[in-house]
């Protein structure tokens, strides 16, 4: 064959090889997020800047991915609402938390990299039915996905770069799609997977605090109310067609497993919750875990998990980088103990592979 032309032949397959469509996507996954209290009006607890620094130390990370999300914590409202009853008191239960975040610090998740949010969990029926209307249009004022309330948002489809991506999101409390009506549950996802590319469900589920790090694959209770079964649901969640689900609830990280070659975090801990909730000890460990997955199937590949740790008083706390590698050391750890047959390892330095 003639060089030139042979030179030419290999200059185009080259240029083809460069702009060829990746094969792979990278998902994040965060846990709470609650960056700052307005209630009550006499003594709010907002972080300083405006909320401008919650995200300093993490949003290079949560920015370096085809797909971010995470679970918002209570509402966005900056006014108003009527207030869950064991909160109106002047005297209320020291068990008793009112989660209303203002509705401009959307534009802190948006500026952190965020494409998605969960809405369902037990802190976003706080201020009734007026607390989640606010926080729809709040959301969708800023053109940030979310989903999760009955009824008015149950799921929801992002396209993102010609990649179709499905959400579901599923907590333990009213007013939200609950984990206890399997069978809604299964048709959600199961419609998402016709329709999607992606399908990804996030489950706010399970006993919560330092002592429910590990999985018990049986139904958890805390406070006298049922919390689920993190382990049942992820599995159920999979056959009825996800190819990702992200654990939140317990505020403390819990083991990652793969069933079916899809990827399960079963919780991710606290994240950046800049007031009122523990962050001592394991509640103040914030992962981020970052996967990537086929295009085509969704199933995992590899993934890394990046430790960071919520440092800081009321209103000034934020997730920092932990060199130490805290986050990853109790993952691993629970893991290896909790589910010692999964197929999956994680590194010291945190990289997450297949055995």
């Amino acid at each position: 064959m003639n060089l030139f032309k042979a030179t030419g032949i290999c200059l185009a397959m080259s240029a083809m090889a460069a702009f060829a469509e990746p094969e792979t996507l990278t998902v994040i996954g965060v846990g709470d997020i609650m960056m700052g209290l307005n209630f009550p009006e006499e003594k709010p607890v907002l972080p300083k800047q405006d909320g401008e620094l919650v995200f300093s130390e993490v949003k290079d990370i949560l920015r370096d991915a085809d797909l971010t999300t995470g679970n918002l914590e209570g509402v966005l409202m900056n006014k108003g609402g009527l207030p869950k009853p064991c909160c109106r008191s002047t005297k209320k239960s020291g068990n008793c938390y009112c989660f209303r975040s203002p509705e401009n610090y959307t534009r802190h998740l948006l500026d952190a990299g965020f494409d998605y949010v969960s809405v369902s969990n037990n802190h976003s029926g706080d201020f009734g039915s007026e607390g989640r209307i606010c926080t729809q249009r709040a959301l969708d004022e800023a053109k940030l996905a979310y989903a999760g309330f009955e009824k008015s948002c149950e799921y929801k489809i992002l396209e993102l770069n010609g990649v179709r991506y499905g959400f579901a999101s599923f907590s333990v409390s009213s007013g939200t799609l609950t984990v206890f009506d399997t069978e809604k549950a299964k048709k959600t996802i199961a419609l998402l997977r016709d329709s999607s590319d992606i399908v990804i469900a996030t489950m706010h589920i399970g006993a919560e605090g330092s002592k429910y790090t590990h999985i018990t694959r049986e139904s958890e209770t805390f406070l006298g109310d049922n919390r689920g079964n993190p382990y049942q649901f992820a599995r159920l969640a999979i056959d009825a067609g996800a190819d990702i689900v992200f654990g939140h609830g317990p505020h403390v990280p819990r083991a990652i497993d793969l069933y079916k070659g899809k990827f399960i975090a079963y919780s991710l801990g606290n994240f950046a919750t800049s007031t009122s909730v523990n962050i001592q000890g394991v509640t103040g460990y914030a992962p981020i875990v970052k996967i990537t997955i086929d295009k085509k199937t969704g199933d995992f590949k590899e993934g890394q998990i990046y430790s960071f740790i919520q440092k800081g008083n009321n209103g000034d706390r934020k997730p920092n980088r932990d060199d130490k590698g805290a986050c990853i050391k109790l993952m691993k750890e629970l893991t290896e103990q909790d589910i010692p047959k999964s197929p999956i390892q994680i590194a010291d330095d945190g990289k997450i592979t297949l055995k």
